[in-house]
Parts: C-alpha cells; structure tokens; sequence
C-alpha cells in the first residue's frame, strides 16, 4: 500500500498525483516535520492545496510563521494557506522585508494581494515590471487579484508616483481593458515604450500614429512595432532615413566594431536598451552572412589562419575549442586556442568577426595574428562602454564594454 515515503523516495522522484490522492492530515503532518528531507516535506506542502486539514492549520501557520525553518517548504506552505486573512498582519510585518530565503519576499508579496492588501500595489508593481519572468509572474498574479476585487481604479490610485513601473502597470490595465495604449510609445522611459509596442496589433493604427509621432523616440518605437507587425523592412528604413539615420554615439566604438556588436545584440537586446540599437540593426547590413552555414564556414576559415599564423610563429597552438567546450559548459560568440608549452596561454578569436586578444596583451600572439590579418582587442579598446545596450551577462542586464560583447560567455 503506498505511503508518503513510497510516493516520494527521493527528490526527483515524487508522485504528484499519487500525494493528491493522499491523506491530507498525514500530509500535513510530513509538511512540518523537520525530521524529514526538505524535498519531501514541499511535495507533501503542494499537495494539500484546496484541502488543507483544519486540526492542522495551526501548525501549519506556525511553520509558515517560523523564519528558521526550511525557506521552500515555508514558501509552498504560503501558497496553499494564501486565503487565510489571519496571515494577514505577519505578511504586512515590516520583518518580512528581512526575509532571505529564496523566493519567499515575492511569495509574501503575492499573498498579500490574494488577500486584498491594497498597500502591497506599488511592490507588486515593481516585481510585474522584473526582468525575470517568475517574478513578473508573481507581480501580474497579485495586481490581478486586486484588480479582480477593487478594480482597475482603486489599484491605480495606489500608482500615483510616477514611477516606471506604475505607468507600465497602467499600461497593461488599460490594454487588458480593451483600451488603446499607443501613446505610452512616447514615455520616457525605454521599458515602458518597450511594453507599449509588444501590446501593439493594428499596423493602421501604428501608421497613422507613426504620421504624427510627437518625438523622435516614439517614431522609433512605432516603426519597431509596425516592422514587428508587418515584417517591411522598407517602410522600417523610411521611417530610419527621415529622421537622420539616428543611433547612440559611442565615444572609442568604431565603425566596425559597432556593426559587429549592434548585429549580435541589437536584435534581442533587453527592454530597458535605447530603440535606436533596434533600428539601427533593421536598417543596416551586418558584417556576417546571411546565412548559418556560411557563418561556420567563415568562423573555420578564420580559425584555421590563426592557428597556421601561431604554429609559424613557433607558438605551439593546440587545437581550437568554442568558449562553451572550453568552459565545459555553456556558449558564446568566441573560441579559444591554447599555446605555448602545455597550452597554458591562451587566445581568444571571436565568432563576429576578424577579432582576436588575451588577458595577458601578449605582444607574440599579438604580432603573429596582426600580420595575419586579425585585429587585436587591446585593453583600451575593449574597455569600451557600449552605452544604451542592455545585454543579459550573468544575471545582469546593463550595458557591457566591447571585450565582453566581442568575447562573450554565458553558462
């Protein structure tokens, strides 16, 4: 006969349906057994939801209450018991803005507006506006639930100050009511516009307000969203002539290391970025071509003549390996050539282009890889901020310098 032990014999291994099925008071009682693995004890929390039992609530609370216990365990706990309104006061606690386990301040913060705590508005604001979707996640769930029972008006009102993201949670209140959000192209802020021109899904609507578009920034966003919409690159180009070919001047960044970086990055780069790294990438030709294969091809081709450069150069390359072999994990736009004896230097040649350094500024390596036809990265040039471009890099989103964006590794 199956038990909880049987239904959850190791982490990895739980039968969710089976745990559903199982008695809720003994659930309950696994759930705030600190005895048991940490693992075990979560499964057994999410299963009790909607059939928590009443001669367990109070230890149930009690555990979700105890900052010392197991932050998972407390964080399922408070899901399942998200409608008791006793919980109310510790999740208002100021006490709660100290809590450290993973996941549990936004966890708090989405009970609260379960609840219908008003107060908790602008902070499930602010996580809405995340770049991390688990917490836009949270944010959109508790300013729904107090939207569902205030209404729109009543949270706006706890929205009043004008932050970036209280007019994005404007934004998408009044696109889900049906509303037009176009004029929010022209917000100051680039993430809000971001926000704006995603909702967008008439491209007559985006043209006739393109026509007269009040400021250079809001013309970029309505031609992103209208090249979004329609996938007319022409029109794109137009729109990218007439006001000037506009982009964002980068002191140190030159013409062809700027067409390398705005082609990889531009594209996909993250909300809060300057549009005209978008439009620029729409509008110009990139250094690489068009296609995959003929990218590898070049990328071979480049590595094979550097290490024929460094073997003539008697600095014993070893054979070339992506960044995410050398890492043994991941990828990115580099590859790297070990040399010397036992390989322990090392030179990285990018995938974007003619490009090639080292931490060390070796002036052989250097020397061999110039004469065959590579520019190297010296530590000047690649101190370059590319100002504006946001790029995803180990957990941030700010803008990079150019060695990082020529030589880039992400886990």
């Amino acid at each position: 006969m199956a038990n909880i032990k049987t239904l959850t014999p190791e982490a990895g291994r739980i039968d969710a349906a089976g745990l559903r099925a199982y008695d809720a008071d003994r659930l309950a009682r696994c759930a705030v057994d600190r005895a048991e693995p940490w693992w075990r004890r979560t499964a057994c929390a999410e299963a009790l939801t909607g059939r928590v039992p009443q001669a367990r609530l109070g230890a149930l609370l009690a555990c979700v209450r105890d900052t010392g216990d197991t932050g998972t365990v407390r964080k399922a706990l408070l899901g399942v018991l998200s409608d008791r309104a006793e919980l109310l006061p510790w999740l208002r606690h100021e006490d709660r803005r100290r809590e450290e386990a993973y996941g549990m301040p936004e966890a708090v913060l989405r009970a609260r507006g379960a609840l219908g705590d008003l107060t908790a508005a602008a902070e499930l604001a602010t996580l809405a506006f995340s770049h991390w979707w688990t917490r836009r996640a949270v944010g959109d769930a508790g300013l729904d639930a107090l939207v569902e029972r205030y209404g729109a008006e009543a949270v706006l009102a706890e929205l009043a100050g004008g932050r970036p993201e209280d007019r994005a949670t404007a934004v998408r209140l009044r696109d889900r009511a049906g509303g037009d959000v176009i004029d929010a192209l022209a917000d100051p802020d680039p993430a809000v516009a971001h926000l704006a021109q995603s909702l967008l899904t008439c491209p007559d609507r985006v043209r006739a307000y393109l026509a007269g578009a009040p400021t250079p920034d809001a013309a970029l966003w309505a031609a992103y969203a209208l090249h979004r919409l329609t996938g007319d690159a022409a029109q794109t180009r137009a729109v990218y002539e007439s006001l000037g070919r506009p982009r964002v001047e980068v002191e140190g960044l030159d013409e062809e290391l700027r067409r390398a970086i705005v082609h990889e990055y531009g594209p996909e780069c993250e909300k809060q970025s300057d549009p005209r790294w978008r439009i620029e990438a729409l509008c110009t030709e990139s250094p690489l071509p068009p296609d995959e294969e003929r990218q590898l091809a070049d990328e071979e081709r480049r590595l094979a003549r550097a290490t024929a450069a460094l073997t003539a150069a008697g600095l014993m390359p070893r054979p070339p390996l992506s960044c995410g072999e050398a890492h043994r994990q991941g990828g990115g736009t580099y590859h790297v050539i070990g040399y010397g004896e036992g390989g322990r230097s090392e030179v990285l040649i990018s995938t974007l282009g003619p490009f090639a350094g080292n931490y060390e500024d070796d002036p052989a390596a250097r020397a061999a890889l110039e004469a065959a036809g590579f520019r190297w990265i010296d530590g000047a040039t690649g101190a370059v901020r590319v100002t504006g471009l946001g790029v995803y890099y180990f957990g941030a989103r700010e803008p990079l310098d150019v060695s990082t964006l020529l030589f880039y590794w992400q886990d």
